[in-house]
């Protein structure tokens, strides 16, 4: 009943306004740079093939900058007359694009080339900590649970405050049923970083499955407050409230959830068992229809747990 609720690191740059010839214009590392910022802002629209357009041009442009055989041979050094202090090479640019281009890639569930990319990115920059936590993401997307955790592990390595690799890590282990690990991350990532709605949402789960609901409670509390609109962390904190037997409250919290996310397949399973437990069947029904519209996979389980309710319903127990 959760989702992967993953933490990622984008990368930001900027050049100083320089004036250049129009000739040259398209050449230099600031037209490169220009791609990468627009990029930046279609990833913000959510125009995802322009993002990868444009990234895809400021990795062409910044390795046709480095290339010592390059005609224009002049342009191979002026990154370094152009850049802020954060650039100092071309190579470390252009696995900035890499990465940012990965992430596009996986925002539309292209795990393997987003693992081509990040690759790229590291065989440029291997003490790069970033693409190693995004890798991960695509790598546990494919199932590769043991390779996801490996690349968590090196980016913690190179950058010891790195909270989204902790965070990351934690769920990744609670999903592999390290529930001790998980915890002990999410503390770490919330030493680090108190604001991070994910962080509080990852450990409310982890306290779920250890039966430490009021623990879940005060954590999806945290992150309802740090974001609002977070469909997910009322979701959280309704199937916390729905197991400690606050069914009214924990419907109120689906409902919520699904306002701002009416896709969300999980929140409709669990409100219908909720108006099951209180003996609505026939609004029940309609959860349950429309959770098996969005997620007709889940109806093995909703079928097992429609029977558990019903029967703790007589028994007047609440739904675990």
């Amino acid at each position: 009943m959760r989702r992967c609720a993953l933490l990622f690191a984008f990368v930001s740059l900027c050049l100083p306004v320089t004036a250049v010839s129009a000739f040259a214009q398209s050449r230099t590392p600031e037209a490169a740079l220009n791609r990468f910022n627009d990029a930046s802002k279609k990833i913000d629209s959510g125009d995802l093939d322009g993002a990868i357009e444009d990234l895809t041009r400021a990795i062409r442009l910044s390795s046709h900058l480095g290339d010592s055989n390059s005609s224009d041979r002049g342009l191979a050094n002026s990154f370094n007359d152009y850049s802020s202090e954060e650039i100092k090479v071309i190579d470390p640019f252009t696995a900035n694009a890499y990465n940012n281009r990965g992430l596009v890639r996986y925002k539309k569930n292209d795990f393997a080339g987003a693992i081509e990319d990040f690759d790229e990115a590291l065989r440029i920059r291997p003490g790069l900590a970033s693409p190693y936590l995004n890798r991960a993401a695509a790598l546990r997307a494919m199932g590769k649970h043991e390779a996801a955790l490996k690349d968590l592990d090196k980016a913690i390595a190179i950058k010891k405050d790195f909270f989204e690799a902790y965070s990351n890590r934690g769920s990744l282990r609670l999903d592999m049923g390290d529930t001790k690990g998980a915890i002990a991350d999410l503390n770490r990532a919330l030493e680090i970083n108190d604001k991070t709605a994910e962080s509080f949402y990852q450990r409310g789960y982890a306290y779920i499955e250890m039966k430490n609901y009021d623990g879940a409670l005060a954590d999806f509390n945290r992150a309802v407050y740090l974001d609002p609109n977070m469909a997910w962390a009322y979701q959280g904190r309704g199937t916390a409230l729905m197991m400690t037997g606050k069914m009214t409250k924990a419907m109120e919290d689906f409902t919520r959830a699904i306002e701002l996310d009416p896709h969300l397949a999980w929140a409709y399973f669990n409100r219908g068992l909720s108006r099951l437990y209180l003996g609505n069947e026939r609004d029940a029904q309609k959860d349950f229809d429309e959770c098996l519209r969005l997620r007709p996979d889940l109806k093995p389980q909703l079928d097992s747990r429609i029977d558990l309710a019903r029967e703790l319903r007589q028994q007047n127990k609440p739904v675990q």
